[in-house]
């Protein structure tokens, strides 16, 4: 679901898309970007040789939106000084994402299945063909109707131009446009794994909310609570002049753990998650009731990642309320291994990288 194929036609050939990239993840607050050693192209013996985390102006994206393109194109051209190299995949916002399911007669050619996928659009997406760039992948082959089905991700053609405009402007190529959430399975789960996950990228602004089987994203929602909710939570019982490290410190070594010395901040602290988890816990029966009898498309796990999920006791809390087992992601697995291994990035930071690192990827493993 790369937005490749719909943004221009006059891309370099196959094998120029699978030179070294970096990854470029785009936040309302800050860009975060990997780029990987071109000497060493093997997924699970890469080497890092540039990362960094940018600032971006507070009002130069809101919610997703591009609303001071200067901003964007100046951490852009940074990304590109620091690199030196000219070549991008960036992440689109997950709340400006649409995602359906339709059927598909087998045997159609490319331009077919374009045209039933545009005509299919205003049936499930509030956007004309006019308005919207789409792609899609096939998931499996129905035999009994003989159907394909497919997912289709879809997103506002001004969305996507408004960051291809802003790459262009900074003197990047945009090899792709990807969801977080996808960015995000390529980087934690192992590309064998058939199974059923959520993805829970728990942001300073927003958590971003990804259903992922058979590594393809399925279902992507974002809910509007992140770290900064709960940093006002604790501001509300220490005062409103304390500084955010110190919250930080707070969140990461007291946490969701009860605390004698100060049990009010534990308190506020897992009321917040509470409402992030009661929003979970209806988007999982909304899965499963969607998924029926097929078991084996139930949700095996919880992967947790993102700036915010350092908080103290977070993992245990989260598998104790939804039954569900709960990890934090090894960004890394895909990468490297870590019995050999010291990445450059502290862990701790790291689960903030996670779709910057599966961004990079994209360029060292098959994403058609």
């Amino acid at each position: 679901m790369s937005f490749i194929k719909t943004i221009s036609n006059k891309f370099p050939p196959p094998a120029y898309l699978q030179m070294i990239s970096v990854g470029v993840d785009i936040s309302d607050t800050s860009l975060k970007y990997i780029l990987f050693d071109s000497k060493k192209r093997q997924p699970g013996f890469l080497n890092i040789s540039h990362w960094g985390d940018i600032e971006i102006s507070e009002n130069a994206l809101q919610r997703g939106v591009v609303q001071e393109p200067e901003s964007l194109v100046s951490a852009l051209r940074e990304v590109k000084q620091s690199t030196g190299v000219e070549l991008v995949r960036v992440s689109l916002p997950e709340e400006r994402a649409y995602l359906f399911e339709t059927e598909i007669d087998r045997g159609m050619t490319v331009e077919d299945i374009k045209n039933a996928l545009e005509f299919s659009l205003e049936e499930n997406v509030p956007l004309s063909p006019r308005e919207s760039l789409f792609d899609y992948h096939i998931v499996e082959y129905i035999k009994s109707r003989n159907k394909l089905r497919v997912i289709v991700t879809v997103y506002a053609r001004d969305i996507v131009m408004s960051y291809y405009d802003a790459c262009m402007e900074a003197g990047v190529l945009p090899l792709s446009f990807e969801i977080e959430a996808q960015a995000i399975a390529r980087s934690t789960i192992p590309f064998s794994d058939q199974g059923t996950h959520m993805i829970l990228d728990f942001g300073r602004t927003r958590t971003g909310v990804g259903i992922v089987h058979q590594n393809l994203l399925m279902y992507t929602s974002t809910i509007d609570i992140g770290g900064k909710d709960v940093s006002s939570c604790l501001r509300s019982v220490l005062g409103q002049d304390v500084e955010e490290s110190k919250l930080t410190t707070i969140k990461n070594e007291q946490g969701l753990v009860s605390s004698k010395e100060n049990p009010k901040l534990t308190k506020v602290m897992s009321e917040t998650v509470d409402k992030i988890l009661d929003e979970l816990s209806v988007r999982i029966k909304y899965w499963n009731n969607k998924v029926g009898n097929s078991h084996h498309m139930y949700i095996h796990s919880i992967i947790l990642c993102g700036g915010s999920s350092n908080m103290r006791g977070l993992q245990r809390y989260v598998t104790e309320q939804l039954n569900i087992p709960t990890r934090r992601g090894n960004v890394w697995r895909n990468v490297m291994s870590l019995e050999d291994n010291v990445p450059p990035i502290e862990q701790r930071y790291s689960f903030g990288y996670s779709t910057a690192i599966g961004l990079a990827l994209a360029s060292l493993v098959d994403t058609s």
